[in-house]
């Protein structure tokens, strides 16, 4: 799944879930190269939703949003559609 971030550097977040809701991978296109990369690194191998938990509402600056803030919400918007599937 590929998520357009709203308010942020990064241009786009692609992410590669499991079935079960495990987060096997996400890769972020622009932005905060090393930041991009720890949090893609924190958050491999955990269930969506510890990760929404945990990311949804950090703010960047005086930005309303940040990376890891869309990352939460690339992930509700994912768990939401497998939620309607089932």
């Amino acid at each position: 799944m590929i998520y357009i971030p709203k308010g942020v550097c990064s241009r786009a977040i692609d992410l590669d879930i499991s079935d079960d809701g495990i987060i096997n991978a996400v890769h972020f296109v622009g932005g905060c190269n090393g930041n991009a990369k720890g949090i893609s690194a924190l958050v491999k191998g955990l269930p969506a939703a510890d990760v929404i938990n945990r990311l949804d509402g950090i703010t960047c600056g005086n930005k309303t949003t940040s990376c890891p803030d869309q990352l939460a919400s690339a992930l509700k918007q994912f768990t939401t559609k497998t939620d309607t599937l089932s």
